[in-house]
């Protein structure tokens, strides 16, 4: 066996040789990365080592002076705890440096303990398991839609978007039942550039595989639809073989490589317990010296490292082609404009939807109208529903532009099934991915189901857009499982992440238009089910307030009471305030803490004043949180504790959400205030 006292003659070694050696190069970064920080994974790393390795070497299609380009292949490391193995391999391709693995897993790093999509060459933000294998089926759905689209509408555009997505993963992904959700999708829509690489060693942080796990994953993905190779993991001609068979069946395909824990170690190969942990001091000499290398620490020599690279020329020709097929392309001026609208950071100049004032319309209603009209401008924006078109109102959205499937690339509509969160990270995928504007529908109560994507579409600072109607008790007869009480507070807990409860049609358009443009951030709209007043403030005016987070929409000067509403209790707020003519009332309507947050003091004073009035807020959900606004001597209308079944105007009744039942508590208040002893 070659070893590291033969590299001056390396040029002279078989390929294989090199090929083996490169891979002990690798390994040795690996376990030199996780000692130094004594903390972090060896085991999976050094098992996924094969796979990997040729994949970069021999098979990845990107641009070394540019990990951006955009028609390069995807690759996401699902198994996101084997981080030390994709940053070996992006120090040989040149995207990181010594001094970055050197501080595996320090503070201000480039090398976190998993995957963040901000470091150049990592396509998403994995770790939580499951979610990296989701978000590639987004991915590779953004491929197929972009590739059909060019395909259909544009000459001479074929090969400006033409590539895969791969993902290696491992068993503890395949356990989260995520992956089955997003596999399914994936099976069912055909999704053939996608090639997902099992890495089943049978080891995990608490034994082995079997202990839990009795799954055959070939039989289910193949009855997803799935083209299906099992190989030995560490046979580099199968593994060749099998990538090459991937890339050319019309189907999605998932290699399951029978893989060793810690393939390579000295004496600890198989075991689990190397999964969630570094090697000792004894076990990385020995293994070093197994492996062919010196003692010396990140070592790569420069022969490795050119090996590593000997594609690049060529992978930069490649890019440098398609650079001028696209200059080629950009001459047609249908396909220029259809181009730029893929990267545009705002949209500007969109015709909104009419809505009448004193019509009464349930903001779902009006979602499913702005989506109508402004899919019509914006070709980019493409989602559906989680089963709950007719509820949603995406029915229309689907009719009109197809559902995307295996025999119509071109269709707009994903019909997600009933699968809220494949669906919600499937569209940080899409958003990952780039080029289109990706939404997602399902109830608010259901937003449980997601927040695991939600909070890494945040982190990932994600521009998706998802819609949650059916926001309050106002569901009615469905009952306490589908009336949310706290799932608003607790989207609005999410660092990042802005929650739009829009008060009437009008400010739904807004906050809509707010979630499109807002490209690095995700956006919640949270709608009702009945139907509530338009307002009667001029569009722009509305337009203006919701881009502010919260505005005034009922005034009366030197207010002695601020009622702050959000959603549906915009209007109830403003019924309250007619009501209570003897009282100087002003009405904001609060549409998005988040926005509201980022305003000026100044701005925030002139809408709510920190002394001098009397603070109300107005929600059919949890009061928690609601403090910030009304202080210690405010009120809060809300709902804390869970609803009930029956329709929903008894149960504003019952749970007093009317002016008659409301009006007393806030003068109750005021005569509390009025006779507290001033200091």
């Amino acid at each position: 066996m070659r070893t590291y006292k033969d590299i001056d003659s390396f040029s002279e070694w078989e390929d294989e040789e090199k090929n083996q050696f490169s891979l002990a190069v690798t390994k040795g970064l690996i376990i030199d990365m996780v000692r130094k920080a004594n903390s972090g994974h060896s085991g999976g790393p050094m098992s996924s080592a094969d796979f990997t390795q040729i994949l970069f070497n021999e098979y990845l299609n990107f641009d070394p002076n540019n990990p951006d380009w955009f028609n390069r292949d995807r690759f996401v490391l699902s198994a996101g705890h084997e981080s030390a193995l994709i940053y070996a391999i992006l120090y040989q391709i040149g995207w990181l440096k010594k001094e970055d693995i050197s501080n595996f897993r320090q503070l201000h790093s480039n090398t976190p303990g998993h995957p963040e999509v901000e470091i150049s060459g990592i396509e998403a933000t994995t770790g939580p398991l499951g979610q990296g294998f989701a978000m590639a089926v987004g991915m590779a759905t953004a491929e197929s839609m972009l590739r059909a689209k060019l395909k259909e509408e544009h000459a001479n555009s074929g090969g400006i978007v033409d590539h895969f997505t791969y993902v290696v993963a491992g068993d503890g992904d395949f356990q989260e039942p995520i992956v089955l959700g997003s596999g399914s999708m994936a099976g069912h829509w055909g999704l053939s550039r996608l090639i997902v690489y099992y890495d089943s060693n049978n080891a995990q942080i608490s034994g082995k595989v079997d202990r839990s796990d009795s799954t055959n994953y070939s039989q289910v993905f193949e009855g997803f639809g799935w083209h299906i190779q099992e190989i030995d993991g560490h046979d580099h001609a199968k593994i060749r073989e099998a990538i090459e068979k991937a890339q050319v069946v019309d189907r999605p395909s998932l290699i399951i490589g029978k893989t060793v824990m810690a393939k390579g170690a000295a004496s600890v190969e198989g075991d689990h317990e190397t999964h969630g942990a570094p090697l000792d001091h004894d076990e990385i000499k020995a293994t070093k010296e197994k492996l062919g290398l010196p003692e010396e620490q990140f070592y790569l020599p420069e022969e490795v490292k050119n090996h590593f690279q000997a594609r690049f020329p060529k992978l930069v020709e490649t890019a440098e082609e398609w650079r001028s097929l696209l200059d080629k392309a950009q001459s047609d001026s249908s396909f220029n404009d259809y181009w730029k609208t893929l990267f545009n950071d705002s949209y500007s100049n969109i015709e909104y939807p009419e809505f009448q004032e004193g019509t009464v319309l349930a903001t779902r209603k009006a979602f499913g109208a702005t989506l109508d009209k402004f899919a019509e401008q914006m070709p980019t924006i493409v989602g559906g529903s989680a089963d709950l078109e007719p509820s949603n109102y995406t029915g229309n959205f689907a009719e009109k532009y197809g559902d995307f499937s295996k025999e119509n690339r071109l269709g707009r509509n994903l019909a997600f099934g009933v699968r809220e969160f494949p669906m919600a990270a499937a569209m940080n995928g899409i958003a990952l991915h780039g080029g289109l504007i990706p939404f997602g529908g399902t109830f608010l109560v259901f937003a449980d189901y997601e927040r695991p994507a939600l909070r890494l579409a945040s982190i990932q600072k994600c521009g998706v857009i998802h819609e949650f109607t059916h926001d309050s008790f106002w569901v009615g007869e469905d009952g306490p499982t589908h009336q949310p009480v706290e799932q608003a507070m607790s989207l609005r807990a999410i660092p990042g992440f802005n929650v739009f409860r829009p008060a009437d049609a009008k400010e739904t358009v807004a906050s809509f238009e707010l979630a499109m443009n807002n490209k690095s951030t995700p956006s919640a709209l949270l709608l009702t089910r009945q139907g509530v007043p338009v307002l009667n403030q001029h569009m722009d005016v509305i337009v203006q307030g919701v881009s502010k987070g919260a505005y005034v929409v009922h005034e009366q000067d030197n207010p002695e009471l601020v009622f702050i509403a959000t959603g549906s209790e915009v209007s109830l707020a403003i019924d309250t305030a007619n009501k209570m003519k003897d009282k100087r009332i002003r009405v904001v309507s609060m549409p998005c803490w988040e926005i509201y947050e980022n305003q000026s003091n100044e701005y925030k004073e002139s809408i709510i004043p920190r002394r001098g009035a009397l603070k109300v807020s107005f929600e059919a959900g949890i009061t928690l949180g609601w403090e910030r606004y009304v202080g210690s001597n405010g009120m809060s209308i809300g709902l804390d504790h869970f609803g009930a079944s029956a329709p929903g105007q008894h149960l504003a009744e019952e749970f007093g959400f009317t002016p008659d039942k409301i009006e007393p508590k806030i003068r109750h208040l005021s005569l509390i205030h009025i006779s507290e002893p001033t200091r």
